[in-house]
């Protein structure tokens, strides 16, 4: 497990800051009361076999005594880098991107699972949308009794979804809560 690089540190902020904005400080700056120091310590990114963790730097000290070889897992898995070096957010980043989130999408109850199967957000299914959602920004998607289901891309600004026919396509999805079934063997 080591620290992130300048071009992967950098890619996986610009990645973040697509969902949460200025909110990023939040998660940079968020106090960590994991380990027996009575000063609460920080968060930080580690990478360990392409994978991005989001881990306590008390915790990282612990893990000191565990070999590379033998380290499978540490915090929260928030993505992992591809082979052509771009970043992906995995579905275990929810809880952070709900958190912290800019731009907010609630689906409809009838249309909560066609999300969950992987299919994209229609104007049909959309609930409610935060106000100055531009296309192209991140969203995380919620039921209407705000359980964060998944997060996704913008395909429509919110003037936009207004005039849409029910079976545009508003948000394009990325990752939902129902990969924990569909791919329990690549989490």
């Amino acid at each position: 497990m080591r620290t992130l690089d300048e071009n992967e540190t950098t890619a996986v902020f610009e990645k973040l800051f697509k969902f949460v904005g200025n909110n990023l400080k939040n998660i940079v700056e968020n106090p960590s009361h994991d380990g027996p120091e009575s000063n609460p310590g920080r968060y930080c990114f580690r990478l360990q076999k392409n994978k991005v963790y989001y881990v306590s730097e008390a915790l990282v000290k612990r893990a000191t005594n565990i070999g590379r070889d033998k380290l499978v897992s540490l915090g929260t898995c928030i993505g992992k880098f591809t082979k052509g070096s771009s970043f992906h957010l995995t579905i275990q980043s929810l809880s952070l991107l709900a958190a912290n989130a800019k731009h907010k999408v609630w689906l409809k109850p009838t249309s909560e699972m066609s999300f969950l199967y992987g299919n994209h957000v229609l104007k049909g299914g959309l609930g409610r949308i935060t106000e100055n959602t531009s296309a192209g920004d991140g969203v995380v998607v919620f039921s209407m009794s705000d359980v964060p289901l998944g997060f996704g891309i913008a395909a429509k600004s919110t003037q936009d979804c207004r005039k849409l026919d029910p079976n545009g396509i508003v948000v394009l999805h990325q990752s939902d809560i129902g990969e924990y079934l569909r791919m329990e063997d690549d989490l």
